[in-house]
């Protein structure tokens, strides 16, 4: 068929449910998987942008209309269409999740022009913790909140829906662990540095020299590649990226989904690793060891006490994320580990733990679990 007709069918189809509605109106169910579809197509461009552009920025000078951002923008554009259809309509949303997904598109606008103007001010701005930054994630994290919430509202009870729900996860996890990617970058563009190959052209290195007010060196290269504490990475990891897992598990009421979703992310980062070193852009550390306390996550379920899950899962994830990373320290590579802070990572992963327990459950997004017992006998039974 012709890309004309296909597109004539397309508005054919979509014409009659162009109507204006409000929020939780009753969605035909091929239109309701369009439009979730439509976010999936959405976030996987983002995605795919947003990986390269950490890579770009350890290798070229800034600009705006590098590659990345073009890639990042198509996902954008499209998110901000599926935004309006759903606050227009009314459809594939309840309220929440339509508020969640306007206020997360709304100041990822925001930071965009922000950010603009921030690198105009402050130059190359390499770190991924500044405040523009955080905004786009912020705004990222809103929107993806929205797409689950209306997804587990509004998709049927099946394998198949839970498989998308997953999916989402894997997106938001990818949008939370974000910022710590300037770390598993850093760590490898250090190491380059050291083998006289650096990653970054000569004009990128004698911009953040400059910038810097010093000398193209080490300490230089150091502070262009690894600007935040070393407690930072695995601290936001452990609660941040692990709460993320702990949600997941929790939604979908499946043993195993923090282990698929970790493995899943990491998949990819593993996937894009050669693709970048192949079109001769720096690499990164892969968070290997995040499936190892997905892992763990995923055995904390095995305990039914809400409460005594959560601290025992938060002393054997803490455990499982320190313990992994100096093995990839040592074995792969990994950023800047201070041994000192899991106390902090781990107090901090067991009270989110506690509050996600107590929120899943208070606004009844907690899926009843599927026995391990009971999906073996149903695959059994004839």
């Amino acid at each position: 068929m012709k890309p004309q007709a296909v597109l004539k069918s397309a508005v054919t189809w979509a014409m009659p449910y162009w109507t204006r509605g409000p929020a939780g109106r009753e969605t035909p169910p091929d239109l309701f998987r369009v439009l979730y579809y439509g976010w999936l197509v959405a976030f996987t461009f983002k995605v795919l942008g947003s990986s390269w552009d950490v890579s770009w920025h350890f290798k070229w000078l800034r600009d705006d209309l590098a590659p990345p951002h073009l890639l990042n923008s198509v996902g954008t554009a499209l998110a901000l269409a599926l935004t309006v259809i759903h606050g227009y309509t009314g459809y594939g949303v309840d309220r929440t999740a339509l508020r969640l997904i306007q206020w997360g598109t709304g100041i990822f606008l925001v930071a965009v022009p922000l950010d603009l103007i921030n690198h105009r001010v402050n130059g190359l701005d390499i770190t991924s913790w500044s405040p523009s930054h955080i905004m786009l994630y912020v705004g990222t994290f809103f929107m993806i909140a929205g797409i689950i919430r209306g997804w587990y509202q509004g998709a049927p009870s099946d394998s198949r829906s839970k498989l998308i729900l997953g999916a989402f996860f894997v997106f938001f996890l990818e949008n939370v662990l974000f910022p710590a990617q300037h770390q598993e970058y850093g760590v490898l563009s250090i190491a380059a540095w050291d083998r006289q190959q650096p990653y970054a052209e000569p004009i990128l290195l004698q911009f953040a020299a400059d910038q810097m007010g010093r000398d193209i060196d080490r300490p230089m290269m150091v502070a262009f590649s690894l600007p935040v504490p070393d407690f930072l990475y695995p601290v936001y990891f452990t609660v941040a990226g692990l709460i993320v897992l702990v949600a997941a598990r929790m939604m979908t009421g499946r043993f195993g989904t923090a282990t698929l979703v970790a493995g899943a992310l990491v998949a990819y980062r593993s996937l894009i690793w050669p693709l970048l070193t192949v079109s001769d852009f720096p690499p990164s550390a892969v968070p290997y060891f995040l499936v190892i306390a997905a892992i763990c996550v995923d055995l904390a379920f095995l305990v039914r006490l809400p409460a005594v899950r959560a601290v025992l899962g938060a002393v054997l994830a803490t455990a499982a994320v320190y313990g992994a990373l100096m093995v990839q320290e040592q074995v792969l590579a990994a950023p800047p580990l201070a041994v000192y802070s899991a106390v902090y990572a781990g107090a901090g992963l067991a009270v989110a733990w506690l509050v996600m327990e107590w929120f899943v459950t208070r606004f009844e997004l907690r899926a009843a679990d599927q026995p391990i017992g009971a999906r073996v006998r149903a695959t059994a039974t004839p």
